[in-house]
């Protein structure tokens, strides 16, 4: 029988990330923990960087930025998933599977482009400092970020309306834990070609380009750096890259193992498990790498939230200031 989704009543299964039942309750428990930590992680780096003046420079209004891509990607993924964990039957409506791919689409070409524009950030503050104000000036980050914002919504958009024309035949049962536009594609019975080309197309653009762009600011930044004569200069240079290079090569080994290729050349069962690392996981560690290991975000946390500390030999611990 040849369902034609316009109709917008059908709904897929999602197999989800296993379909070992003895695992529902751990896979609950551990997916949870990881959302709750993104959500709060991400969301006080977010609120964070609003509110202190301080922090109020290209690189944390970049990385404020990222943090909310991370918060839409996670939300757009977990809370199904947990629901279908939680349920006899997981199912997502044709118009919900559509969703997913829309919002998933945006956040993925958003988060490499940010990363790509961190990475140009580094490069300009370490090779060019005179002209740094200038060349990552307030009015140059705000256009370049709505630029971001406006290419991941306009990306998303077409592969969505191409998506939403295919038929499937037969079977509705879709063999990862969300609706990804791949698995999608290798669901339908409707000729895909179209789709697969403009797929593979934006992936090149955007993941291999801002990945080029990153290999080129990072050449350029490891050449200014051998140039400097003191060690501690060196280090102090390389500490502020290497939060973003630990994101980057998480994020790029993952992403573009998964998108960089046919569809024909699928292996869903591992890929369910990539794909979780950089959707789930990372946006997960990316406030941890980012912002909990550096000292300025941690001071103006702990004046935002009224945290003290006291040291003992080998141990420092973190209390809660009582505020009247």
């Amino acid at each position: 029988i040849r369902m034609k989704n316009q109709t917008m009543e059908i709904e897929f299964i999602l197999v989800g990330i296993s379909s070992l039942p003895e695992l529902r309750l751990f896979l609950l428990v551990f997916f949870l923990c990881i959302y709750v930590t993104a959500l709060v992680g991400n969301s006080l780096i977010f609120f964070t960087i609003c509110a202190s003046q301080q922090l109020h420079t290209p690189m944390y209004f970049l990385l404020g930025n990222l943090s909310a891509i991370d918060l839409l990607c996670t939300s757009t993924i977990v809370p199904k998933m947990l629901a279908n964990l939680l349920s006899q039957k997981a199912t997502i409506s044709f118009v919900g599977c559509m969703a997913q791919i829309y919002m998933f689409t945006w956040a993925l070409v958003s988060e490499v482009l940010f990363l790509a524009l961190m990475a140009f950030d580094r490069y300009a503050a370490i090779c060019h400092p005179l002209h740094y104000p200038m060349i990552m000036s307030s009015r140059v980050c705000i256009g370049m970020a709505g630029s971001i914002w406006a290419i991941g919504i306009s990306n998303s958009a077409v592969h969505t309306s191409l998506a939403i024309h295919l038929s499937f035949c037969n079977s509705l049962i879709i063999d990862h834990f969300f609706c990804e536009l791949p698995p999608i594609l290798k669901l339908s019975c409707s000729d895909t070609h179209l789709n697969e080309t403009l797929a593979l197309c934006a992936d090149v653009i955007f993941g291999v380009g801002s990945c080029s762009l990153i290999l080129i600011s990072y050449g350029c930044i490891i050449k200014t750096i051998l140039r400097i004569r003191s060690s501690e200069g060196k280090k102090k240079a390389f500490s502020t890259c290497s939060s973003h290079l630990t994101v980057v090569s998480l994020y790029y080994s993952t992403a573009i193992y998964t998108y960089i290729r046919p569809t024909s050349n699928l292996s869903l069962e591992r890929d369910k498990i990539i794909t979780a690392l950089y959707s789930v996981i990372i946006p997960m560690l990316n406030p941890i790498i980012y912002s909990f290991r550096n000292r300025e975000v941690k001071g103006v946390l702990k004046r935002l939230l009224g945290w003290t500390s006291f040291s003992l030999p080998g141990r420092t611990f973190i209390i809660m200031s009582c505020c009247m």
